[in-house]
């Protein structure tokens, strides 16, 4: 793996916007004040694209008891038959 890219303060001002794409790239980018680091600019959590039913299909597992109440859910809840 790669080392994160280090900008200094001043250079992070300047080059912020190739900073920004280097991040959206999936790199990771320390900012350091007095050399010292002080922050880290990481990407986002991608977001799930969904094309279509089924997308999730082998990601997720239902339980095959899942459509069945637990004993007393229904008199807990003032449901009772």
């Amino acid at each position: 793996m790669e080392a994160a890219r280090q900008y200094n303060v001043h250079d992070a001002k300047t080059h912020f916007s190739k900073i920004l794409e280097a991040v959206a790239t999936g790199q990771e980018v320390i900012i350091s004040k007095a050399g010292e680091p002080v922050a880290k600019v990481i990407p986002l959590a991608g977001k799930v694209h969904r094309t279509d039913f089924g997308s999730l299909r082998g990601r997720i597992t239902v339980a095959d008891d899942f459509d069945e109440l637990p004993e007393g859910w229904d008199e807990t809840f003032g449901a009772a038959e």
